[in-house]
């Protein structure tokens, strides 16, 4: 549950803040998903992180809306957007009870998780680090999805996150979130982490 006496007010487009929560559960739900299937505590916990922070995100979001409602026809006008940031809201408390599925060690039937090991794409959270040959490049430019047959879905840095980033800097200490086959997702992992040290 989000501490409410943490959250100041920031004068945000509410339409920002929207995007953002939305983005935000939808990367939820498959983080997620991941973390139960593949009993994967690291994404588990990036699941719980997120869901304190939509929550901040959405508290933010009615502040806003209630600074901005001038008489009964803004009321109206903002009741629909206060009531899907309320459904999305609701979406990441669902997924954060997925996450903590992994975190409380309640384990899925080995059944579902061996059907779910056939899937051909795999989630997975690493950290760049400083040896990285991905440290200073731009994701445009890296062509992973082709190369590797990976997809960077989300980054955060510095405890900002950043929703299917494409012109950007990868920097050290980055934790990417990525889509993709399990070799490939492996070798993103090696590439990552210093023990790849070039392309070839």
């Amino acid at each position: 549950m989000v501490k409410l006496e943490k959250i100041q007010y920031k004068p945000i487009p509410v339409r920002d803040l929207l995007i953002e929560i939305k983005d935000l559960s939808e990367l939820m739900i498959d983080l997620a998903y991941s973390a139960a299937l593949f009993d994967n505590r690291e994404l588990a916990e990036e699941v719980l992180e997120l869901e304190e922070h939509v929550d901040a995100l959405t508290y933010l979001l009615n502040m806003n809306v209630m600074i901005a409602v001038r008489d009964a026809q803004d009321a109206e006008r903002l009741l629909g957007v206060q009531a899907v940031a309320s459904a999305a809201n609701k979406i990441s408390d669902a997924a954060a009870d997925i996450a903590t599925i992994v975190t409380q060690n309640i384990r899925i039937h080995p059944i579902v998780t061996q059907a779910f090991m056939q899937v051909e794409e795999h989630l997975v959270r690493t950290r760049i680090n400083p040896d990285s040959i991905l440290v200073g490049e731009p994701l445009g430019k890296l062509e992973l999805a082709s190369r590797i047959g990976v997809d960077i879905i989300a980054i955060r840095r510095m405890g900002r996150w950043i929703i299917n980033p494409k012109k950007i800097n990868l920097e050290n200490a980055d934790i990417l979130i990525a889509r993709g086959a399990p070799h490939g997702i492996d070798e993103l992992k090696k590439i990552a982490e210093g023990r790849v040290k070039s392309w070839d």
